[in-house]
């Protein structure tokens, strides 16, 4: 059985949507949204599975535009508001790193700002892998390194860019475990399942407050990437 540690999601699931609102945060209101949909819109997807799906706020979206989606999370109060938000929906209970879902069902994983939340990353890329088809698309928005390393520099002086370690960050009365990785991390595991990067960003802000904008173009805090799985 996977081992499961206090991540601080269940006390600050209440917080978390409170704050999240419909619209989100300002990360994805204003930097990744736009992009996001841009990546999904008009490719004919069919089954989409979002993976850290939260209280469902990009489920709803994809669902909207026709693809029919599974939402899973391991934070019972996060699935519990997604289907009371989208009661047609399909949201599950469930962990990144062993996924209760069959081989190549989906020709969409999305992992939008979840890989930040998975301790055991490895596992967590390869059952992404798993469950999608071959020739189907691996979208994921995240963190970026300099933005986590960052974020931890006044906690542990001994950590850099190149380490992988947690750390917990509070804000809103919400307190998360993240972890830092720097990217060469996730590029290895997902060249190592031979999949093929299509597509790479570092997308900046489009509006909101300007001081946030001057914030999130001096240091990148989000890439996206879509990586595609072989046919063969």
């Amino acid at each position: 059985m996977l081992a499961v540690t206090d991540d601080g999601w269940d006390a600050s699931a209440a917080a978390w949507i409170a704050e999240q609102g419909d619209a989100g945060d300002f990360g994805r209101r204003h930097v990744l949204d736009a992009p996001m949909h841009a990546r999904v819109t008009g490719r004919g997807f069919v089954r989409a599975l979002d993976i850290g799906c939260g209280e469902g706020r990009f489920c709803r979206w994809l669902a909207e535009t026709g693809i029919a989606t599974i939402g899973v999370d391991p934070t019972a109060a996060l699935i519990t508001a997604a289907r009371e938000r989208h009661p047609d929906g399909d949201y599950r209970i469930g962990r990144a790193e062993a996924l209760d879902l069959g081989d190549a069902g989906f020709d969409l994983v999305v992992s939008y700002l979840s890989l930040i939340d998975i301790a055991d990353l490895a596992a967590g890329i390869g059952e992404m892998v798993r469950v999608l088809a071959p020739g189907g698309t691996l979208l994921i928005a995240n963190q970026t390194g300099f933005s986590t390393a960052w974020s931890a520099r006044a906690t542990d002086s001994d950590t850099g860019y190149l380490d992988e370690f947690a750390t917990w960050e509070a804000w809103q009365g919400i307190r998360v475990q993240n972890w830092h990785r720097p990217l060469s991390r996730y590029m290895t595991l997902l060249l190592g399942h031979g999949m093929k990067l299509h597509h790479f960003d570092e997308p900046e802000p489009t509006g909101g407050d300007p001081a946030k904008q001057r914030r999130y173009r001096q240091l990148p805090h989000h890439f996206i990437m879509e990586w595609q799985k072989p046919t063969g």
